[in-house]
């Protein structure tokens, strides 16, 4: 795109790179859709990105029938498979129950002692203010209270000394301050990465999610769309997009 011309876009890449990102999401392919782009392009530049679902996906079937149990082990293994396509160093389950996620107590100490094992730079997890999106969607409840918890463990539990003190006594986990956070399917994006060499990383992870794919070429599509469509934000040809916030 020419400099100068009017249609060329006002908003720069997002250039920012955290060494450390923890990516807390309720189910297995939540992170594939919303940050695999750009956590494939980072663990290429050198970050070192760990992955955390809060249930395994357990009633992610269209028939009544399917036994959860079974259907959380395959879920867990497809999601293995596309966080070695990104790059994940590890991907943790904490096993909650799937359709009835709880921001409770419970969930948040388990957050909190993976962020002061992991210690990241930056966590990545879904916008808990969006209920009904403006394009259209209604975001899932275990996302918004999956959202949800991973902000309360960063802040305040994470690095307070007092929530949790056994992880500091018994664990010898000090407090740990991860200052950026990443919201994704969020309505106010404020930062967009360029994800036009890592779009087909992202597609690839995907395909990983055999059980959850109905229509693997229309999703595709959909996808390719939906980075295009952000890309055009920054004049790349695809994006991922986020509201990044920044603690104090």
């Amino acid at each position: 795109m020419l400099q100068g011309s009017s249609d060329a876009p006002e908003i720069a890449p997002h250039a920012d790179r955290p060494e450390r990102v923890l990516v807390i999401v309720a189910h297995p392919d939540d992170a594939d859709f919303g940050v695999a782009g750009t956590i494939a392009r980072w663990v290429r530049a050198g970050s070192v990105a760990r992955l955390v679902c809060c249930t395994s996906g357990d009633a992610g079937a269209d028939d009544a029938r399917t036994d959860p149990l079974e259907l959380a082990r395959r879920r867990e293994a497809e999601q293995r498979a596309a966080a070695a396509v990104v790059g994940y160093e590890a991907v943790d389950f904490l096993h909650r129950p799937d359709g009835a996620l709880e921001n409770d107590l419970a969930l948040r100490e388990q957050l909190v002692r993976i962020i002061r094992q992991f210690r990241p730079d930056a966590v990545m997890c879904m916008d808990p203010t969006v209920i009904v999106h403006d394009a259209g969607f209604i975001q899932h409840v275990d996302h918004r209270n999956a959202g949800l918890a991973a902000v309360d463990a960063v802040y305040p539990a994470a690095r307070n000394a007092m929530a949790f003190p056994h992880l500091v006594t018994d664990d010898g986990l000090e407090p740990h301050s991860a200052n950026i956070v990443y919201l994704f399917f969020t309505d106010r994006p404020n930062a967009w990465v360029d994800i036009s060499d890592t779009l087909d990383v992202k597609l690839d992870a995907l395909r990983e999610h055999v059980s959850q794919l109905r229509k693997p070429e229309e999703l595709e599509q959909r996808l390719r769309a939906w980075a295009r469509e952000d890309g055009a934000r920054i004049g790349t040809a695809a994006a991922e997009s986020f509201r990044r916030l920044t603690l104090g």
